[in-house]
């Protein structure tokens, strides 16, 4: 998995949960956003200088690593990165978009599944989903939310695991992810700003 190098998302430099596998180094040219400029509401706010997640400061100066590592509501994903081997990956240049599952997203799980994730023998299962996490390049709402405009509503992301997520307005001036089993998440807090990307936490793990 070489091109796992410069993928996923929150970790810390010794924690970690997400997988990142096979991600490029193509940067995604952000698109211009006029029309169905994001929701006001948290999931779409603009980036800001210090982000707080889990109570943490999110400094746009230092990595998706060394960030999700401060953040007590992502320890799981964490805790994921690391067991998939991925954090230096998150530590490289990027730019990564990265949708990270908070704790709560991950509770949802059945336990015993969770747990075998992290074991081993599972590690390119672990990867595989992680990496479906990750888009290469930075992709801010704004960016997101102008792509949905320009193909009817949904904006249509290739992550760097291969197969496809799906973005589209929800109620409430949600963003709402469609993975490729048909499962949805919510954005439940966009743009946080990092040195080699941005992250957008979400409520639900996506499955490929």
């Amino acid at each position: 998995m070489a091109h796992i190098r410069n993928l996923m998302l929150v970790a810390a430099s010794g924690a970690a949960l997400m997988a990142l596998g096979a991600c490029n180094n193509n940067e995604t040219a952000p698109a211009e956003s006029t029309a169905m400029a994001p929701a006001e509401g948290a999931a779409m706010s603009p980036m800001t200088s210090e982000t707080m997640v889990g109570g943490a400061a999110m400094s746009p100066n230092d990595t998706i690593v060394v960030n999700a590592s401060k953040a007590s509501n992502l320890s799981t994903l964490v805790a994921a990165v690391q067991a998939a081997d991925l954090v230096e990956t998150l530590q490289g240049p990027g730019p990564f978009t990265v949708f990270a599952p908070d704790n709560a997203a991950f509770e949802k799980i059945p336990e015993a599944t969770r747990n075998g994730l992290m074991q081993p023998a599972m590690k390119d299962d672990l990867t595989k989903i992680l990496t479906y996490h990750v888009v290469s390049g930075r992709l801010t709402a704004a960016d997101i939310a102008a792509q949905a405009q320009a193909n009817g509503g949904n904006a249509t992301l290739q992550t760097v695991q291969g197969e496809e997520l799906k973005v589209s307005a929800g109620p409430n001036n949600t963003w709402i992810i469609t993975d490729a089993k048909g499962g949805t998440s919510t954005i439940t807090q966009a743009d946080v700003a990092q040195s080699n990307g941005v992250v957008h936490v979400i409520d639900t793990v996506l499955m490929p």
